[in-house]
């Protein structure tokens, strides 16, 4: 396959209006507000959950439940389900998988099984534990195993009615029920969970829907002070111990919607979490969001895109320079923002198509039939008659398109424009331009790197971009390593170059960076980092510096269970063979679907010849994953030394059909011809 080989970097240059600093308030008839003004901000301020809400807001909290925020993340009932149980089935092609869900009492099951022809060979059931999404477009499944959670290989698309393998499941990369739901997903879809530290994907507990707090940040502050008796009249004034994004600079509301509505390659930076945003802050600081940019962009877009789109439109460019001019308690108000259209409080599904109709009327007031807000006169004649199912702006001005990140979903575009009837008929080439940063026009060297780091680790595996990557960065000298030191070693990892990663470790030592590698954080960066580290040594067979990596990598993220699993492999490389063993029995017990700790017991067990006890593991892995490239070649090996030659052909041949380039397959299959 060709890949470019030329590199276009550029900046896009998109358009944000900041608000000016100011100094800390001192009274609260003050209507502007500064990053560090809100009282929620500080790290006194805790969550309090919707409920505690509830007791003050009731009518804003009932109504809220209801929309899709609300609705984010629930419990897997089939109450709370949209989905049709029709024993409809679904096939993957590419993995010889079928699917199924089904009902059994209020709970919902996910059944993957494989047919040879009409005999079921293999099956996997697992119960379903949370429903992501409210149902207006979606409903995906995920389930938790010891608080390690996964997204199922099902997903309901309520507008279609129909089930299907879910996003980014399609055309081969199907994951099956491996898909980890870590703090970047789940952060979006709900409220905060309480998270485990040192690991990728695991939770001592999972509130159901996005709460309050998700906009108006933590409520601690602002409860106790109303259990004080401190009222503010918030008609004149801004209660500054709760955000209330009404209040924000226009730029600032956009930051709240767009933590969550403008997805796409997120990387966080200045050390920050996924938890560190709050409202009123500026996510730049904290987030910039990466998107591809095509030749053909204009007409193409993913699905948590609106915010992007939208500062695209003329609309919204010649609002805010009429809102930047005008001192308000309210600045939405006279701009076109996220809530000019979308009560944050009342669902989309209950608001009546003249809410949308008469905010484009507010600036495009009809003159007459003559007026110049629209060509179509039938439509003038129907605004003026009030008749919102004739006059509809929007289909014409904010066409429906599919998202291109979703299958079988179908979304508004909020690229506002004139439709260009002049179009030309040619269409143009889908061709990659760069990645730009949506929410911050100058992005550091160092986060324009991760960011086609991240492109081709998560979305694009194409060699260009970490050619891009490296380019960005220009490491020259040892300075220059040091500077940018995690992303330069994941860059190295990611193209294989072990012995640059060797030399970095020959220069500064291993006990110095050992030293420097000891900083836990949510994103185990210390602990990735030495990790990579550790997979280089190992590579290059210096077994025991790799095995002080690898140890440090667990010690700093014991959660992460490829970091146990990997340290179990050198030990048992070093001959250590007693804590590999404990290790691996650990990882099962914390976590019974790790598949490599089932084939590297079996491995373990056939080199003591204790052969009950290594087909005994193999046979567990193969009831997770009958097509894992390493366990089976683990189970030929158990046949060859049992002497089960047959069973070690068919076992080659299957090794051989799902992983054609293997070439140990290929010489089992010649060797028994």
């Amino acid at each position: 396959m060709k890949y470019f080989q030329t590199y276009l970097f550029f900046v896009l240059i998109v358009l944000f209006y900041s608000c000016q600093n100011t100094q800390q308030h001192s009274q609260e008839n003050s209507k502007t507000t500064s990053i560090n003004s809100y009282l929620n901000h500080g790290d006194s301020a805790k969550y309090v959950g919707k409920q505690t809400c509830m007791l003050c807001h009731q009518d804003i909290y009932k109504h809220f439940v209801q929309t899709g925020m609300g609705k984010s993340w629930k419990y897997a009932t089939k109450q709370l389900s949209s989905a049709h149980f029709d024993h409809s089935y679904v096939y993957d092609k590419y993995n010889d998988f079928h699917y199924t869900a089904f009902l059994k009492n209020d709970s919902i099951y996910i059944k993957e099984y494989r047919l040879d022809k009409t005999d079921t060979i293999f099956m996997m059931v697992k119960k379903v534990d949370f429903i992501v999404g409210s149902g207006q477009h979606t409903n995906s499944h995920l389930y938790s195993i010891n608080g390690y959670l996964y997204q199922a290989p099902l997903t309901f698309y309520t507008q279609k009615k129909i089930w299907d393998l879910p996003p980014g499941f399609e055309d081969g990369h199907n994951t099956r029920f491996f898909r980890k739901i870590g703090l970047e997903c789940i952060t979006c879809h709900n409220a905060y969970p309480n998270f485990v530290s040192g690991s990728e994907n695991k939770y001592t507990f999972i509130p159901t829907g996005i709460d309050c707090e998700r906009c108006h940040g933590p409520g601690s502050i602002h409860v106790n002070k109303i259990r004080r008796g401190e009222i503010t009249d918030t008609s004149k004034y801004i209660d500054y111990s709760i955000v209330n994004p009404a209040k924000l600079p226009i730029d600032r509301q956009f930051d709240i919607c767009m933590r969550c509505h403008l997805q796409g390659n997120a990387v966080l930076v200045n050390n920050a979490s996924f938890f560190d945003f709050k409202p009123g802050m500026v996510l730049s600081q904290y987030l910039q969001v990466f998107l591809p940019r095509y030749t053909d962009s204009k007409d193409h877009f993913i699905m948590a895109s609106h915010a992007d789109r939208l500062k695209q439109s003329q609309c919204f460019i010649q609002s805010l320079k009429k809102a930047s001019t005008q001192t308000t308690l309210k600045p939405y108000k006279n701009a076109l923002t996220c809530v000019t259209c979308h009560n944050p409080h009342i669902s989309v599904t209950q608001t009546k198509t003249e809410k949308f109709i008469s905010t484009c009327l507010n600036c495009h007031q009809s003159q007459g039939t003559n007026s110049k807000f629209c060509t179509q006169k039938k439509i003038i004649i129907a605004a003026q008659k009030k008749d919102w199912a004739k006059a509809n702006c929007i289909s014409c001005h904010m066409p429906i398109s599919g998202s291109k990140d979703i299958p079988h979903v179908t979304i508004h575009d909020h690229f506002i424009r004139v439709p260009d009837k002049q179009k030309k008929e040619s269409v143009l080439p889908h061709q990659f331009l760069g990645l730009v940063c949506i929410n911050d026009s100058h992005p550091s060297i160092e986060t324009r790197a991760k960011a086609y780091i991240y492109q081709f680790e998560k979305f694009d595996p194409f060699p260009y971009y970490l050619d891009s990557a490296e380019k960005i960065l220009n490491i020259k000298n040892q300075q220059d390593i040091q500077r940018y030191f995690h992303t330069y070693i994941h860059l190295l990892f990611l193209k294989q170059d072990i012995r640059k990663i060797d030399k970095i470790v020959q220069q500064e030592g291993i006990l110095k960076l050992l030293k420097q590698l000891s900083h836990k954080d949510l994103n185990n960066t210390d602990a990735w980092t030495s990790y990579r580290i550790g997979e280089a040594e190992y590579n290059l067979g210096k077994i025991k510096e790799a095995e002080m990596f690898f140890e440090n990598a667990v010690q700093l993220a014991p959660y992460v269970l490829e970091f146990v699993n990997k340290l179990a492999v050198d030990q048992m490389q070093n001959q250590k063979i007693l804590s590999a063993y404990k290790n691996w029995l650990w990882i099962i017990k914390e976590n019974p679907m790790f598949i490599q700790a089932y084939s590297n017991l079996g491995f373990l067990k056939l080199q003591q010849n204790q052969m009950d006890s290594a087909y005994y593991y193999l046979k567990l892995g193969l009831q997770i994953h009958p097509d894992n490239e390493m366990l089976l070649s683990n189970l030929i090996a158990y046949y060859f030394k049992s002497s089960q030659f047959d069973k070690a052909k068919q076992t080659a041949q299957h090794l051989l059909k799902k992983h054609p380039d293997n070439v140990s397959a290929k010489q089992v299959l010649n060797y028994l011809k």
